[in-house]
């Protein structure tokens, strides 16, 4: 019985908080910081982060901060991303995942963009004044999960979000929350709960934002311009998953999600995982935004996603295993995003 209360108590705050969370395409493209919904790690994107039940280690990290403790002992991962292809924008990533104890783990994510270059206009030069800028968008992340035995695990992540260019400026953090419980003859139901990206507002500041205007005296002075701020762009999964096992080689993981989106559609999605031997996954999924877009336009995701992964045991034990993942979610009209991830598991 104790080892199922931090899961009800969890549960219990969701249902307080589900009408913050409610799906609201009317406030579509007011939040800021939309980074934030972007996972940099191949597994997570192939399933369209639908993974909220069962993700574990560094890829918990951005999806259900729960599921991080939920490995042997250590976790160390790699990500590059292709973002929208041909856009030009890039995602790099690193995380890092250690047991403490028992049943604690700690673990640190790192995500930065890579926006290129991008040409200064002025109204006096629209075409460009033969000078670049490169904007900074970097967030790093530090969580910590306790598992109550087998079945509980919960976890809280404190996020730093840093927006830059050359003269101005945006910070701001997050917190992210989750719970996952797992029950069944071979701890092979699975059902995860998240919160994420609930944090303080953003606003841009800088020298960027003063201009030189003429008072009514005709004297020359410098005002600032002052932003509005932004709000981080909060949401909440629902996930369930199940394991069958088909002999001893085979496992199948259907999955389905439920994310309620504070600053845009609420999201369905289902999607499957499957194993072969520990060795060899496959996985696919899809989502699906539900309601009327209230005009707004469609996201260029159509929906689908897939991808897989190949595991190399580096000694006859299976202790140390070398990972690599790939991943791909379709879009329209660009071709696509592609991610691909090295791993360690020590």
């Amino acid at each position: 019985m104790k080892k199922i209360i931090p899961f009800l108590i969890f549960t219990l705050s969701i249902c307080f908080l589900s009408n913050a969370f409610a799906g609201n395409p009317d406030r579509q493209g007011e939040a800021g910081a939309y980074e934030l919904l972007i996972n940099p790690w191949a597994k997570g994107m192939a399933m369209n982060s639908h993974n909220a039940a069962y993700c574990s280690g560094v890829e918990a990290l951005r999806v259900n901060v729960a599921g991080m403790g939920r490995i042997k002992k250590s976790e160390a991962r790699v990500g590059h991303t292709r973002w929208l292809v041909p856009s030009g924008v890039s995602v790099n990533s690193f995380g890092y995942v250690n047991k403490v104890g028992e049943n604690g783990a700690f673990g640190i994510e790192l995500m930065a963009l890579d926006l290129g270059e991008i040409r200064v206009t002025t109204t006096a030069a629209p075409e460009g004044t033969g000078a670049t800028y490169k904007p900074n968008f970097f967030n790093i992340g530090l969580g910590y999960s306790h598992n109550f035995g087998e079945k509980v695990s919960v976890g809280i992540l404190v996020r730093g979000v840093a927006e830059t260019i050359s003269d101005l400026s945006a910070f701001g953090f997050g917190i992210d929350g989750g719970v996952q419980y797992v029950t069944g003859p071979r701890n092979n139901f699975k059902m995860g709960i998240a919160i994420r990206n609930v944090g303080s507002p953003m606003r841009f500041s800088g020298d960027g934002l003063s201009t030189q205007l003429t008072s009514p005296e005709g004297t020359r002075l410098t005002y600032d311009v002052r932003l509005s701020r932004f709000e981080l762009p909060s949401l909440l999964h629902l996930g369930l998953a199940y394991d069958f096992y088909v002999g001893n080689d085979f496992i199948i993981g259907p999955v389905a999600n439920f994310t309620s989106n504070s600053f845009g559609r609420d999201v369905i999605g289902v999607g499957a995982e499957i194993m072969f031997r520990d060795v060899f996954g496959l996985r696919a999924s899809y989502s699906y935004d539900i309601g009327d877009s209230a005009g707004a336009e469609d996201n260029a995701f159509t929906g689908l996603a897939a991808g897989a992964s190949l595991n190399f045991p580096m000694d006859k034990k299976g202790n140390n295993i070398l990972s690599i993942d790939y991943g791909y979610r379709h879009s329209n009209p660009f071709q696509g995003s592609h991610a691909i991830g090295l791993g360690l598991n020590f």
